[in-house]
């Protein structure tokens, strides 16, 4: 039932929140400043 609220269609895994992690402490992000990285699949957006 829970999962049925998620825009995405499925309940995060920790991995999704490793993903974002590893992204931010990489160089693909050099660039980045000042944003705010929100893993939810969506759930705040609907």
């Amino acid at each position: 039932m829970f999962t049925a609220l998620h825009p995405i269609g499925r309940i995060g895994q920790p991995d999704d929140i490793t993903n974002g992690i590893l992204y931010l402490a990489s160089d693909e992000s050099s660039f980045v400043t000042a944003a705010s990285l929100i893993i939810d699949g969506g759930f705040t957006a609907a």
